[in-house]
């Protein structure tokens, strides 16, 4: 039998498989819709049971799990994983293949062009702004979790070290915020060490109940030490952020006024989202080239093995350290901006809830994958945004596509966990080089 004969044997019992599978769920679905949706009953006006029948109603349900039982299966063998026969034409999946090669670029070209689209309407640029935090969240604790395989979930606390970091010394010392960015983030890469000491010797679960002790303490010590940081009442005034001292408003000083142009409230709106972008581009520079770097290897090796990884002489100690002070100095990097943005903090703002929220698009994009975070981040919190008329469904929505994701993509939509250095070619190695030494 020849090569093209087997493949169409194969494609012709992936097919006859796949309506089987629909034509089971279309007949349970009937069994469970009859009584259900196909027979109504209702009391009489003289107590007799009165009843009707709604055929149409009960084919179009038959007809729709029928229906989506043959997508679900076409697109759990087409983004299934790897090994798995696919009955996805290839001229489709060379399509699909094509569009993955070139999302990144096309991302990153709209996202540039995201203001001058919607340059008039304030909503989709506040919207933007937000994806935009939480993709740079996201990729700061892809650093701890995707790459140097920690579990954190506490995350929120290096978060709300660098807004109250900003927030504190711009209100009460006047700098300004170029001069406070980098020292939030520096002292949320301090707190991200003083992190890492305490948990060295833990991992898993361990790990993940120590994290989620730390972000508590954090917003727990703010809340109290109402001398300093307010309390429950937050700090206010917060300055906004200038154009590199030129404020950006309508005073003769304003950025507007010098160049000569019309001032609008949308000028400032414009800036922060191009501010978040390049600070996110940079948390994404510095991560790529991080993993290419010895420590970067390192991360990797100590998320596939620690054990073995200790066995081959790197210090873990270390390789923690920097992976807990790396990921905390973006966040803090993320929370000097959000507090520039807002005006205002307040401890309510650092629940449990954002750590978990940036962990689930970690998790959801595939740990350590860049563009998958970036993905994630943009399905969840436009996601929110786009079920929010569905107030009491959106949550369900949100919990049903976790456990989809979780089906089909168990490591994530763009799952990555290959190596950044590998052998491309087998080399063998003599016994004499191995006995010396040398292999």
């Amino acid at each position: 039998m020849t090569a093209s004969s087997t493949k169409t044997v194969k494609s012709t019992t992936g097919i006859a498989s796949l309506l089987k599978t629909a034509v089971i769920n279309a007949l349970i679905a009937l069994v469970l819709f009859s009584l259900m949706v196909g027979v109504r009953t209702e009391a009489g006006s003289s107590g007799q049971l009165t009843y009707w029948t709604r055929f149409g109603e009960l084919a179009s349900l038959v007809a729709i799990v029928f229906g989506g039982s043959i997508v679900i299966e076409l697109l759990r063998q087409w983004i299934g994983p790897t090994g798995t026969e696919r009955l996805v034409p290839p001229a489709v999946q060379s399509g699909v293949s094509f569009i993955g090669r070139y999302l990144a670029p096309a991302l990153l070209i709209f996202t540039l062009l995201v203001p001058v689209i919607f340059y008039n309407q304030r909503y989709i640029l506040d919207l933007a702004i937000l994806v935009l935090t939480y993709v740079m969240l996201g990729w700061g604790l892809n650093v701890v979790v995707g790459l140097a395989g920690l579990l954190d979930l506490g995350y929120v606390a290096f978060y709300a070290v660098g807004a109250y970091s900003y927030g504190l010394l711009a209100t009460n010392f006047g700098w300004s915020f170029w001069i406070c960015l980098p020292l939030a983030g520096i002292l949320a890469a301090f707190w991200g060490v003083l992190l890492g000491f305490p948990v060295l010797r833990l991992r898993g679960d361990y790990l993940a109940i120590v994290t989620l002790a730390f972000g508590e303490i954090i917003r727990l010590v703010i809340i109290n030490w109402q001398e300093l940081t307010g309390g429950p009442n937050g700090v206010s005034g917060i300055p906004r952020p200038s154009f590199f001292g030129i404020p950006l408003d309508r005073s003769d000083e304003g950025l507007a006024f010098r160049l000569g142009i019309e001032y609008s409230a949308t000028h400032r709106i414009v800036f922060l989202f191009y501010l978040i972008l390049a600070l996110a581009l940079l948390t994404n520079w510095v991560t790529i080239r991080l993993r290419r770097l010895p420590i970067g290897r390192a991360w990797e090796a100590l998320r596939e093995d620690e054990v073995a990884c200790r066995a081959l002489g790197i210090n873990t100690t270390t390789t923690k350290l920097t992976a807990f002070a790396t990921g905390a100095m973006f966040g803090g990097f993320a929370g000097a901006f959000f507090a520039t943005r807002q005006g205002f903090i307040s401890p309510e703002s650092f629940t449990f809830q954002e750590s978990a929220l940036v962990l689930a698009i970690v998790v959801l994009g595939g740990m350590g994958s860049q563009l998958g975070v970036a993905l994630a981040a943009l399905a969840m919190i436009g996601g929110f945004e786009l079920f929010r008329g569905l107030e009491n469904y959106r949550m369900l929505v949100f919990g049903m596509s976790m456990v989809l994701i979780m089906i089909w993509r168990p490591r994530g939509l763009i799952g990555h966990r290959a190596p950044t250095v590998y052998l491309t070619k087998a080399k063998a190695i003599s016994s004499d080089l191995v006995k010396e030494g040398h292999g």
